[in-house]
């Protein structure tokens, strides 16, 4: 993906009037096309779940009003919502413009994510290596080398997670991220570079940082590993600037506002349980690593582990959680090295050997315990691996609705997966920088009060009222209030969809 090996041939005769170079595709051209392909089919075969509908709500929203889009799950403003990025303004425009749904342009979203990822990572291992097979071997290594556990969230790019977050702004946020570092490579081994390359990197950098904050920490130690390899540091600092600069300028949210946020940290001390078994097939890089700094105690792929091990670490000190959705970058770092190592022409040695073993069993394991499921379909499956997430849809209930209408459930799966489609909740699943978490915990509270078998038809009719509720979606162990007109059901769950009577139109608040 990276470029084309150029072979040079002799010609005679009128041959010579062609030239004298042939082109051929890369390794990594055929390969990572290979690999483009088949993970876009894989993606596209998975329905919604998860987070997905988060990301398509956010679309739907800024589809409906590009310039002040409403919260992404509530009827509420949304000023302040740190989703409203370029990536997904970018994606709000293009839904305006084709008319296409909020799902689907997350769906067409996917396979542009993945070749930013995959150019970035060829641009990304060429500043480090000429190998050919290198990037290749990087790529196996980044997607199969994890661990024997399922490592499921959003930036962590094993082949299973992949099928489920390719559409993400992490996605794209992380393939920006290696063109970035390919960036700083190139610009700490240049010897009197202009000083506007480095600002055009803040920029990068910037921009990386308004779609998706958190990977921008892990794209950002990258930067700084490759300034402190390099020989000066002063230039740098227009990197530092622009970046900022651009940051400040977003209109939709303040990215700085974020700094010290806690309010997602309780959902992320689950990425530190159980670590060794989602991460210990990274590890067979460490030997590779160890090498690298033996023989430059300022390599920037070491330089890179440790400051990202650092933040990880802070993380679980300091109790901001949240620092650990660095982890999936910071695996690159061992995972790489390991695949310039094994890209080195032969002979090899003992010792280059054993490693080769290792990691071709380590990925073996990696692929029949936990990956294969994501490329091999239920149909052509003979062992039986474990298949990505599948989901209900709810295209059945939210036919019968209008855009914007007000839905109150708790079901875990269509408080993620209903405002995908338009629709409102009373009560968001999940925190956001623009709703105050006291006015997101009063609406859980009263959706809980509204669903409390024992609650009277008095209080259900004030709670759909004050919220301008219109429907409700019910799990099979819940039973639809008198005052409810059942609509529909789905034969596939057993969830019921009511209308509310009892609602009363208007803006609702807080």
């Amino acid at each position: 993906m990276s470029g084309a090996l150029l072979t040079r041939r002799i010609c005679h005769g009128a041959t010579a009037l062609g030239g004298g170079t042939r082109r051929r595709p890369s390794l990594y051209l055929v390969f990572g096309g290979l690999f483009w392909l088949v993970m876009s089919l894989a993606f596209w075969r998975v329905p919604m779940c998860c987070d997905f509908g988060q990301h398509a709500a956010v679309v739907e929203r800024l589809k409906e009003n590009l310039l002040h889009p409403a919260h992404p799950m509530a009827q509420l403003p949304g000023h302040g919502s740190p989703y409203y990025s370029p990536y997904a303004v970018a994606q709000g425009l293009f839904a305006k413009v084709t008319g296409a749904a909020g799902w689907e342009v997350v769906k067409l979203s996917g396979p542009l994510n993945l070749l930013v990822l995959l150019t970035g990572i060829g641009r990304f291992v060429r500043v480090l290596t000429p190998r050919p097979w290198a990037p290749v071997l990087a790529l196996a290594a980044m997607v199969l080398l994890w661990g024997t556990r399922m490592a499921w969230w959003s930036g962590y790019l094993g082949l299973m997670s992949m099928t489920g977050n390719l559409g993400y702004p992490s996605t794209f946020a992380i393939g920006l991220a290696f063109w970035a570092w390919a960036w700083a490579g190139a610009l700490a081994r240049a010897a009197q570079p202009a000083l506007w390359p480095y600002a055009g990197l803040g920029a990068l950098c910037g921009l990386i940082l308004l779609i998706h904050p958190i990977s921008s920490v892990a794209a950002v130690i990258g930067v700084v590993a490759f300034a402190a390899s390099g020989r000066k540091v002063w230039p740098w600092a227009a990197t530092a600037v622009s970046a900022a600069v651009l940051a400040a300028l977003w209109p939709y949210y303040s990215v700085f506002s974020l700094v010290g946020d806690e309010s997602v940290d309780w959902i992320h001390r689950q990425l530190y349980t159980e670590m060794p078994q989602r991460f210990w097939l990274a590890l067979l890089g460490l030997p590779a690593l160890w090498l690298r700094f033996r023989r430059d105690r300022r390599d920037p792929l070491v330089l890179m582990f440790a400051l990202e091990c650092a933040v990880v670490a802070y993380g679980w000190v300091s109790g901001h959680y949240t620092y650990g959705r660095i982890l999936g970058l910071t695996l690159v770092p061992p995972q790489f090295a390991l695949a310039i190592e094994l890209a080195a022409p032969r002979p090899w040695g003992w010792r280059r050997g054993a490693l080769a073993g290792a990691a071709a069993l380590g990925a073996c394991v990696g692929f029949l315990q936990l990956q294969a499921g994501a490329v091999v379909p239920r149909a052509l499956d003979p062992v039986g691996f474990d298949q990505p997430p599948r989901w209900p849809g709810y295209g059945w209930a939210v036919g019968h609705m209008h855009k914007g209408d007000v839905v109150l459930t708790n079901g875990y799966r269509p408080t993620r997966s209903v405002p995908g489609y338009g629709a409102n909740l009373v009560a968001p699943a999940w925190p956001d920088a623009s709703l105050d978490e006291t006015v997101r915990g009063r609406r859980l509270a009263a959706v809980r009060a509204y669903l409390d078998p024992g609650s009277t038809r008095a209080e259900r009719s004030a709670i759909a009222r004050r919220y301008d509720v219109r429907w409700l979606l019910l799990t099979p162990g819940q039973k639809a209030p008198p005052e409810a007109v059942v609509v529909d059901w789905s034969r596939h769950t057993g969830e019921v969809l009511a209308r509310v009577t009892d609602g009363a139109a208007g803006a609702p608040d807080n």
